[in-house]
């Protein structure tokens, strides 16, 4: 089943298939004729739930790649890092590897060591791609965004939520709240997101954040429900959305608030198999297509 990441995986694919390096490179001896892609990710910490099958599926593919004869006979080395979501494991991973031959490529999921290491790759002139930090999308240079910004997530749930509000026949606006990481990542979907929300008129309350891996969330659902949300956007890399929703089962919240998952939680492999009864209900922003959609697209039914 973690194959259907494929789909996310083909942003990264289709970037190294345009790069001059690999198509317009000179003829070179054969043991040469490769380029390397750095992939620094949590494996095996609070975001591995997705990111480990992302980097899986890319790997997939670009094993399918090489054996189809690579790109004009260059073909792509992967090295893959587990970084335990931890940035100084990552920015020394960087540096470890980043003489390896023909770096063309880093996909860094940590936004705090992008932050980190932005100075050094650009000096390398090695592009990186990190999933949604919205400096990057604002600023582009040796960074870009795998999805769509945080900000423009966050925009478009509470557009939904509104939407959804006045739908029922509701007066008035809602009360939104707002449970993430407390990390770089965890904020910054409101840099920008709070500001959206007062242009439309809703009702934002504090956010409340928790450091990763949390096992249980009754204290900060207690503060959101005691301040009367109708709405709570939640942040995190799934099982963390779907373990926030277990916790508001047994509290009652889940018929009370409509709970709205940020990209990276819900997912069908992880906490919805998990907790099926406590994410039914839930709504998913997500910026690619997922689920039987996903494994219907050529590439990936291809690959399944």
């Amino acid at each position: 089943m973690r194959k259907a990441w494929f789909i996310f995986a083909a942003i990264f694919i289709s970037v190294v298939v345009a790069l001059p390096v690999v198509s317009c490179a000179p003829k070179t001896p054969a043991e040469e004729k490769y380029v390397t892609y750095l992939s620094l990710s949590d494996l095996t910490g609070p975001a591995a739930g997705l990111t480990y099958p992302i980097v899986e599926a890319t790997s997939f593919a670009f094993d399918d790649l090489n054996n189809k004869g690579g790109i004009d006979g260059v073909k792509i080395k992967m090295i893959n890092v587990d970084t335990r979501y931890d940035v100084a494991r990552t920015v020394s991973a960087y540096k470890r590897y980043r003489t390896e031959h023909k770096v063309i490529w880093a996909f860094i999921p940590l936004s705090p060591a992008v932050r980190a290491l932005e100075p050094q790759m650009e000096a390398d002139k090695i592009p990186c791609t990190t999933p949604g930090d919205g400096l990057y999308q604002a600023k582009p240079r040796w960074v870009f965004v795998g999805g769509t910004p945080y900000q423009d997530g966050f925009a478009a749930a509470l557009d939904w939520m509104l939407k959804d509000w006045k739908a029922k026949g509701k007066t008035g606006v809602p009360t939104i709240g707002y449970m993430s990481w407390d990390s770089q990542y965890g904020r910054e979907a409101l840099r920008g997101g709070k500001e959206y929300a007062d242009l439309i008129g809703v009702n934002l309350l504090k956010p409340e954040f928790f450091p990763p891996g949390t096992a249980d969330h009754t204290v900060w659902l207690s503060r959101i429900n005691e301040s009367g949300a109708d709405y709570c956007y939640l942040g995190g890399v799934d099982p963390t959305q779907s373990l926030i929703l277990r916790d508001a089962l047994k509290l009652g919240l889940t018929k009370k608030i409509q709970f709205v998952s940020e990209y990276w939680g819900l997912d069908e492999n992880v906490g919805v198999k998990l907790h099926p009864e406590a994410t039914e209900g839930a709504v998913l922003v997500t910026p690619f297509i997922r689920g039987d959609e996903a494994r219907k697209l050529p590439p990936v039914a291809e690959l399944w």
